[in-house]
């Protein structure tokens, strides 16, 4: 059961994604997403629409998972691809974000009015305030809404839902685009974001569901929940040569275990 703070927030969801009318969500798969993609088809029946924007960042399991969970959801989907990154997103400043975030708007935008669909939302939450987050400005600016943050609904509200309402996907590990694995200011490489996935998919078939490979110059930074450290390193001569074989030279542990935006950590405060 959800608690009664909870509710009320689910209850001024509903009522924002009625008054949009109709909706073009960004979706991804995720359980943001994915919940604002089923109540949003509640509420606005065929005047919803999801796209995922599949670019070089999107990891080829990420794109599965989406278009499974749409399935299973039924919802109206669509994928757009975008073969090539913005030459700015390549060079990987700390506005990263803000750059990719204002060119995935100009695509909803333009599918949107294609559509005839008044709103364009995202599953920005109330826990991504606290975070550095230059896409969500970009997003905004560019019109996009956020009905989760209008409704005072954070990443831990988000699940609870999501559970109480029967979804599958309900605890399913955070996820980000593969950028977020380069330090800012080490251009980003097709190369690079390959030797990310291809580690990353190693490490998920090997039971470490949320866990990161951070490309340092050539040196994989792991990063697993921290209970997880023991068994990872018990796994050390089965890990290490096939991460080297993806293409990294030194295979490291970062003691301090996953957390989301750690690249973030190196930033002036």
């Amino acid at each position: 059961m959800t608690s009664p703070g909870t509710s009320s927030k689910r209850e001024a969801l509903t009522r924002y994604i009625a008054d949009c009318g109709s909706l073009l969500i960004a979706y991804s798969g995720g359980v943001d997403s994915g919940l604002l993609a089923t109540l949003a088809q509640e509420v606005l029946g065929d005047r919803v629409h999801c796209v995922l924007i599949d670019s070089p960042l999107v990891s080829r399991s990420a794109v599965r998972d989406a278009e499974q969970i749409a399935a299973a959801l039924g919802l109206s989907f669509e994928i757009i691809a975008v073969p090539a990154l913005d030459d700015t997103v390549c060079r990987n400043p700390p506005d990263r974000c803000y750059h990719c975030k204002k060119s995935d708007a100009r695509i909803l935008k333009r599918r949107a009015e294609e559509l005839g669909l008044a709103c364009i939302a995202d599953g920005a939450n109330r826990s991504d305030l606290g975070e550095h987050r230059p896409g969500l400005r970009a997003s905004t600016e560019e019109g996009i809404v956020h009905p989760y943050i209008k409704a005072g609904i954070t990443k831990a509200d988000i699940r609870a839902i999501a559970r109480e309402r029967g979804l599958e996907f309900w605890d399913k590990p955070s996820a980000a685009c593969l950028a977020s694995r380069v330090p800012y200011g080490e251009e980003i490489t097709d190369e690079k974001l390959r030797m990310i996935e291809t580690a990353e998919a190693v490490l998920h078939e090997a039971g470490f569901l949320q866990a990161r490979v951070r490309c340092h110059a050539g040196i994989a930074r792991i990063e697993v929940i921290p209970d997880e450290i023991p068994r990872l390193i018990a796994m050390r001569d089965v890990i290490v040569p096939v991460l080297k074989r993806t293409g990294f030279s030194y295979i490291t542990l970062d003691l301090e275990g996953y957390r989301s935006g750690s690249m973030d950590e190196v930033l002036p405060s």
